[in-house]
């Protein structure tokens, strides 16, 4: 049951078109999701496993959001996410405030436009900077080159 429509469009086919024009159906449906209409029961959706996976991971970060903006109102909102996405505390304070606002502000940019990977990737970012952190990759200076070093081509 769905409670509110969302205003989307989605190109449609037929479950007939599945047999018929398999290699068609499954090349549109990896460029984006296709509604496929039945006669005997309701229409579904087909889309790649990926972009399900990243549905699945948008909604959870979407929940640990909303849990984050509404719990213990006191703690500023980088130490509210520090509670369901721990290494964020690897960051400087500095960077956990900037995380805060870029997470929240990407994510109602790619919420209203209904484009998920977007957010996806900035969380990758933050957490991939987390984990260089956590690695020792920030504690030194990197050596630097008296000489420029020609680098062939892979």
């Amino acid at each position: 049951m769905t409670l509110l429509a969302p205003c989307r469009s989605r190109r449609s086919v037929q479950s007939s078109d599945l047999s018929r024009h398999a290699k068609d159906v499954f090349a549109a449906a990896e460029q984006e999701p296709l509604e496929v209409t039945r006669r005997d029961g309701k229409p579904l959706v087909l889309t790649t496993k990926e972009r399900s996976d990243d549905d699945e991971a948008v909604l959870e970060i979407a929940a640990q959001l909303l849990a984050a903006v509404t719990v213990n109102e006191q703690l500023p909102l980088h130490d509210r996410l520090a509670i369901p996405y721990p290494w964020l505390k690897l960051l400087s304070r500095a960077d956990q405030q900037r995380f805060a606002k870029e997470i929240v502000d990407v994510a109602r940019g790619s919420f209203s436009l209904r484009q998920p990977r977007r957010l996806l990737l900035e969380m990758q970012a933050w957490r991939n900077s987390a984990e260089a952190i956590a690695a020792g990759w920030d504690s030194t200076e990197p050596d630097m080159l008296e000489n420029p070093a020609p680098v062939e081509k892979p």
